[in-house]
């Protein structure tokens, strides 16, 4: 039998992962990099959404206070 054949899926993942970061280097930095730009918010925890909601709401009180 080949080796390919008794690989299990995670090391077939793990080994087309591997050939595609040789393959592309700057693929995953672009990706890294162009992350955050999308808005997506599911890299943040739950105590970091309640303090932006927050400080959103805070700084919404003083712009109606002063404004």
């Amino acid at each position: 039998m080949d080796s390919k054949e008794k690989e299990t899926p995670e090391e077939k993942r793990e080994r087309l992962r591997q050939s595609e970061l040789k393959n592309n280097p700057t693929g995953s930095l672009n990706d890294g990099v162009n992350r955050g730009v999308g808005g997506n918010l599911t890299g943040m925890s739950w105590k970091e959404i309640v303090v932006l909601v927050l400080v959103l709401f805070i700084g919404y009180i003083v712009y109606k206070l002063f404004f």
